[in-house]
Formats: structure tokens, C-alpha cells, sequence
């Protein structure tokens, strides 16, 4: 794992909307990750990345108390590789390395395979609510 620099961005960029294009006809929408802005997340250091292959990426946001789970973005065909596993795990260090001792996300409520993935790693659903008109699940995983 590396941070994502500025000549990653394209590659980045591809990536995700790969990642996320098939989830648009199952929400009705594009995921919002899909209209984030990666120069900007990438200048500040939140984007890290599987390595020079990029089969994967993360993106975390420290707040008070929590890293927030931004995005996790797995190239399509290599599903069910532990490549998702592997990035979270990652967040997990970050937290720990950060001092702090929890992580959150959201998720859309159609995304269920992600939330069954979430929570087989120790995620709890701590909520729903509507965002931007959609209806997300909040979920944490408060660390050992």
C-alpha cells in the first residue's frame, strides 16, 4: 500500500468509475464516489492504493475519534480476491497508527453485498438515513 500521487490521478480516476459503474443501475444513480474529486483528495494525502498495479484503493479521512472509510474501490474481475479485505485491514492500521479507535462508513442500503462484507469484518449498522435522496447505512467498527 502508498499514498496515491498526482501522476496516479487518471489511473485513480478509472478505476473507480470502473469499480462503481455497475452499481448505478442497481441504486438508480451514480455512487457518490464516482463524482469526488481526486486531485484534491489525492493533494491530501486520503487516497492509498494497492501498489503500481492499482487493483485496489482506499480512501480515509481522519475526524475526532473515527477514520472515516471514504471510498473502497476494488478493480472489476478481481472480486473475491481479499483485495477488499486487504484495504480495510489496511484502514484498520491507519487507525491504529492515527490513535484512533474506531472507523465508519456509509454505504447505500442496495449495496448489500458490501454490507454483508462489512459487517463479516466487525462492522455494526448504526443507522440509516436519507443522504443526498438516497438511503445510506452508517456502519462502525470500534477496534480491540
Amino acid at each position: 500500500m502508498r499514498r496515491a500521487k498526482e501522476t496516479d490521478r487518471g489511473a485513480v480516476e478509472e478505476l473507480v468509475q470502473a469499480a462503481y459503474q455497475p452499481w448505478v443501475a442497481v441504486i438508480g444513480a451514480r455512487p457518490r464516489p464516482m463524482e469526488a474529486d481526486y486531485a484534491e483528495l489525492i493533494s491530501e494525502g486520503r487516497v492509498h492504493v494497492t501498489g503500481d498495479d492499482l487493483d485496489g484503493l482506499i480512501v480515509l479521512i481522519p475526524e475526532n475519534g473515527v477514520l472515516y472509510v471514504d471510498n473502497v474501490a476494488v478493480r472489476p474481475g478481481l472480486h473475491g480476491k481479499g483485495i477488499g479485505r486487504s484495504l480495510l485491514a489496511f484502514a484498520e492500521q491507519e487507525a491504529r497508527r492515527l490513535g484512533l479507535p474506531a472507523l465508519r462508513l456509509y454505504t447505500n442500503v442496495k449495496m448489500a453485498r458490501n454490507i454483508a462484507l462489512y459487517e463479516s469484518l466487525g462492522y455494526v449498522v448504526t443507522g440509516r438515513k436519507e443522504r443526498e435522496g438516497r438511503t445510506v447505512v452508517a456502519m462502525r467498527k470500534q477496534l480491540p
